[in-house]
């Protein structure tokens, strides 16, 4: 609203009020219909008081209606400052700005592009009815599902552990009888060199 003083806030306050009513009853201007203070600011020294309206017109004709109502209040000012000079009780009653509040309009925009969105994510709602997502529900691991898995990997380890144990004393057994093979081949050799 105004600056931090409160004098200053308090004179804001009262002027919007006083034009606000003042437009509402006493000022019968056609160009003036629809329109809304908005927000008054004074300055600190409380000699200019800016004062944003805004009006809500027809949506082809809002520009035009726009321009008419400006300068409807521009001719008004006098009659409206010399209100705010006698319900106000100042020494010095400010000078008036008009300003139109773009904020309004500005709102209606967003609120525009919400409704866009939220029909958006409707459509895209409907359209996933019924459809499922192309791997499993939830691909997330769990601790319970990854002590399952070390367990399965232990017993698998475990048993590929025996198999080539077993393995192992099947390929070393062939070895020992090579070994004895040979040994006994030398020593038949050995006895028939000897008989002869």
């Amino acid at each position: 609203m105004a600056g931090t003083n409160p004098r200053q806030a308090r004179i804001a306050a009262l002027i919007q009020r006083v034009v606000a009513t003042s437009l509402e009853r006493d000022i019968h201007d056609p160009r003036l219909e629809g329109v809304t203070v908005t927000e008054v600011r004074v300055t600190g020294d409380l000699q200019i008081a800016r004062i944003y309206w805004t009006q809500f017109a027809d949506p082809g004709d809002e520009r035009g209606s726009r321009r008419r109502a400006a300068k409807a209040l521009e001719q008004a000012k006098g009659r409206l400052r010399s209100r705010v000079g006698h319900k106000a009780g100042l020494r010095l009653t400010p000078d008036i700005e008009f300003i139109f509040d773009e904020l309004p309009g500005q709102a209606r925009e967003i609120d525009d592009v919400l409704v866009l969105a939220r029909q958006r994510d409707e459509q895209l709602r409907n359209s996933r009815e019924g459809k499922s997502f192309a791997g499993e529900a939830d691909p997330y691991r769990h601790d319970d599902e990854e002590e399952d898995a070390a367990a399965e990997t232990d017993e698998a380890a475990d048993t590929n552990a025996e198999t080539d144990a077993a393995g192992d004393a099947d390929a070393q057994a062939p070895d020992h009888d090579a070994k004895a093979d040979e040994a006994d081949d030398g020593d038949e050799s050995d006895i028939s060199e000897a008989g002869e």
